[in-house]
């Protein structure tokens, strides 16, 4: 048995900024060196940042790519890093010919190990995930190779992301090509409970592949997505032996006991046992063992509980899209409503009660509680507010246009999107939209009113979690958040009935059904994808179910236009659920 100490770099990169991300590298392999590890581990495309999208579809992009790659093994070296071998994820080429139905430059999403100032190896994701927020097979060509490095006597083979996650391919070669340590660098999006489906993945591919198994994952916000880290190493019996904290970056260091590898097989081209057929390429970095050490204790980070950890990722999402896109503030309109009160809450959380901007736009219809709990959130976290009432600039509209019924509703929204996004100009405000879900796939929102913004804090989140969410917030001040008030949100927005507010004694039921039901009814057409008959069966009400199916189908136009906010559900409204416009099928019960 030999000893190896693994730093697994839980790490959180910009997408293009390839300098930033670059030193990044360095300073944390200083960090694992001086912790005193043999080998460093970075994120899939950790240089480039993930997911780059169309970006790989430009020379000067896959070139300077290359180039910081190659730049930064010399680099390592001329800091005296250099003896410290460190896997990151790039975006390399395959150099193939071009061909219809290829990807623009044969682009490769790889993996290289750099050591002594030189890239010793190179690999690249062999299944590319087409399903969801993935679409790599628009982007990149699948790579047919596995290397394996021998690093003080183990020899270490490397495996990127997807390929965990399908049966065959690289991770199916492992175990017969007599690895004794599977490293695989991730960039995997959180959703809610994938954490639990992540530990078994790797628990059964550690098993296949009869050897340990480390995984090391994203952390950050990237537009519509949000990574959590949650990195772990496994055992060769799939025993969960450390793990990362979520929603933060984290330098784990691990020392494994691990099986000494004998002379290689001579074989170098394996069924992969998925129609194709996997070359090993073989590296020797250092043969010897190191000398025996004394083990650091395994770190063993706890699971987030379902609410805490869907909190996180919206707050690590709006920190995340306002520091990576520049902005030094944002501004939302706040109601006293439920839904606003959440999104003022994981602002502040997010970037500092002193960076958040609310404006109180109350109408000819606003009730006096609305107002008194939206100055009583104000006070609680300390936010910046000011009042405008819209009454007179409505009253200025009507002299104009006359309006009547759902048309002088949402002329009120829309003031009230005007004044925000007036003041986003004046001052640089970011616009947070403070709709959900529910809201969002009925087309309860109005265009160029509520649905105006730059980024939709809660736009993935349905009506019933945003209620859990406030409960679970008021519950738990933390360290963690940057707000000092236990308790943010005032009991009684929490407890009233929903309103828009938009005419004399409006609720939100005149409308759509109770959000308890709807809810239930959305995450199975939604999610699930169930057709009538299906939600039928499922004990939907009949009649709901044709008015909600209209309703949803319907609002596709209005979704195309609302801003984008984090996936936090199995399906999102924008990179998983993608719908025709324009569309005359209707589901039939």
């Amino acid at each position: 048995m030999a000893q190896l100490r693994i730093a697994l770099a839980q790490t959180n990169p910009t997408v293009g900024d390839l300098t930033a991300n670059a030193a990044k590298m360095l300073a944390w392999t200083r960090d694992a060196a001086e912790r005193g590890a043999h080998l460093v581990v970075f994120t899939e495309m950790f240089l480039t940042g993930y997911p780059v999208e169309d970006l790989v579809l430009r020379t000067s992009f896959v070139e300077a790519s290359i180039r910081t790659l190659e730049e930064s093994a010399a680099r390592l070296a001329e800091e005296g890093l250099g003896e410290l071998p460190v896997l990151v994820g790039y975006v390399d080429r395959a150099g193939l010919a071009p061909r219809a139905g290829q990807p623009k430059g044969a682009p490769l999403d790889a993996a290289a190990l750099l050591h002594r100032g030189e890239v010793v190896c190179r690999t690249a994701k062999h299944h590319l995930p087409n399903y969801g927020v993935f679409d790599e097979y628009r982007y990149f060509v699948r790579g047919d190779r596995l290397p394996i490095f021998r690093l003080h006597g183990v020899d270490v083979a490397v495996a990127v992301c997807e390929d965990l996650w399908q049966d065959g391919g690289p991770v199916a070669v492992v175990g017969q090509a007599g690895a004794g340590l599977l490293v695989a660098p991730n960039a995997s999006p959180y959703e809610k409970d994938k954490d639990d489906v992540r530990l078994e993945l790797c628990a059964r591919r550690a098993r296949e592949a009869g050897c340990p198994l480390i995984y090391v994952n994203q952390v950050g916000g990237q537009d519509e997505l949000v990574f959590d880290g949650d990195s772990l190493v496994v055992d060769a019996s799939g025993e969960l032996v450390a793990r990362a904290g979520q929603f933060r970056e984290e330098l784990l260091v691990v020392d494994l006991e691990l099986e000494t590898s004998g002379e290689p097989p001579a074989q170098t081209a394996y069924d992969a046992g998925d129609g194709s057929t996997i070359t090993v390429d073989r590296f020797v970095l250092s043969q010897d063992p190191v000398a025996r050490y004394e083990p650091l204790p395994a770190p063993l980070a706890a699971p987030l509980e379902p609410p805490a950890e869907v909190y996180h990722a919206l707050v690590l999402a709006v920190r995340d899209y306002v520091a990576k896109n520049g902005f030094r503030s944002v501004i939302l309109g706040l109601s006293g409503g439920i839904d606003s009160a959440l999104t003022a809450a994981i602002a502040a959380d997010a970037i500092g009660a002193s960076r958040v901007n609310v404006v109180l736009m109350p109408s000819r219809y606003s009730s006096d509680h609305s107002i008194a709990d939206a100055e009583e959130l104000v006070r609680r976290q300390g936010i910046n507010a000011r009042i405008v009432p819209i009454g007179d600039i409505v009253t200025a509209f009507e002299k104009e246009i006359e309006l009547s019924g759902l048309a002088a509703e949402n002329l009120q929204a829309r003031v009230r999107g005007m004044i925000l996004m007036g003041l986003s100009n004046e001052h640089g405000h970011l616009v947070l939209t403070t709709g959900n879900k529910s809201e969002l796939a009925t087309g309860y929102s109005t265009l160029y009113g509520d649905s105006a913004g730059g980024f939709a804090p809660i736009k993935d989140v349905p009506k019933t979690m945003v209620w859990e969410l406030a409960r679970w917030r008021n519950a738990h001040g933390s360290p963690s958040f940057a707000m000092d008030a236990a308790a943010p949100i005032p009991e009684n927005s929490i407890t009233k009935e929903p309103s828009a507010e938009l005419r004399p004694d409006q609720r939100d039921t005149d409308s759509l059904p109770p959000y308890e039901v709807l809810d239930r009814l959305l995450d199975d057409y939604v999610e699930k994808d169930m057709g009538s008959a299906e939600l039928i069966a499922a004990g939907h009400d009949p009649a709901l179910v044709t008015r909600v199916i209209r309703l949803v189908d319907l609002a596709e136009y209005k979704r195309r236009q609302y801003p984008p906010g984090p996936k936090i559900t199995p399906k999102n409204f924008g990179r998983d659920r993608r719908l025709p416009i324009t569309n005359r099928w209707r589901e039939e019960a």
